[in-house]
C-alpha cells in the first residue's frame, strides 16, 4: 500500500515514449498505488478511450472506470498535451472533476512550464523522470 494508505483505482499514462510509458508503469506499480493502469501512446487514443468509459458510466453507474490521474507528456507528434487538454475540456463534467492530470514531461521550455501551471485542469507540473518519492508526494 502506498506511504499514505491512500489508493487509486486507476491511473492513466499518456505519452509516445513507450520506453517512458513502461518505467513509469514499473515506478506506479512498485509503489502500489494503484488498482490498474491504462496506457496510451498518443492524444486520441487517450481520448477515444475516456468518451468510451464515460458511454459505460451511463449504463453501469455503480462502476468506476475512470482515471483518477492521468499522467500527460507534453511533447507528441500529431497531437500534444495541450491539445489533448483541449479535446479533455469537451468531455463530461463527471470526467473532468474526477480525473487529476499531471503533465509529466521532459520539456526545459519555461513557457511550457507556464501555461502548464496556469491551466485549469492541470493539477502538478512534473519532470521526467517519474520517481517514487513524486508518487508517494502525490498521494500524501
Amino acid at each position: 500500500m502506498a506511504e499514505s494508505g491512500k489508493k487509486f483505482h486507476f491511473i492513466m499514462l499518456v505519452d509516445d515514449n513507450d520506453i517512458d510509458n513502461l518505467i513509469n508503469q514499473k515506478i506506479i506499480e512498485a509503489s502500489n498505488i494503484c488498482d490498474g493502469i491504462y496506457l496510451h501512446s498518443n492524444v486520441k487514443s487517450a481520448i477515444e478511450f475516456l468518451k468510451n468509459i464515460e458511454k459505460i458510466s451511463r449504463l453501469y453507474p455503480h462502476i468506476q472506470l475512470l482515471p483518477d490521474l492521468i499522467f500527460l507528456d507534453l511533447d507528441m507528434p500529431i497531437m500534444d498535451g495541450f491539445q489533448f487538454l483541449d479535446q479533455f475540456d469537451k468531455l463530461s463534467a463527471e470526467t473532468k472533476q474526477h480525473c487529476q492530470i499531471i503533465m509529466l514531461t521532459s520539456s526545459v521550455n519555461p513557457q511550457d512550464a507556464s501555461k502548464a501551471k496556469n491551466h485549469k485542469y492541470i493539477k502538478k507540473y512534473l519532470r521526467k523522470p517519474l520517481t517514487q518519492e513524486e508518487i508517494f508526494n502525490l498521494v500524501r
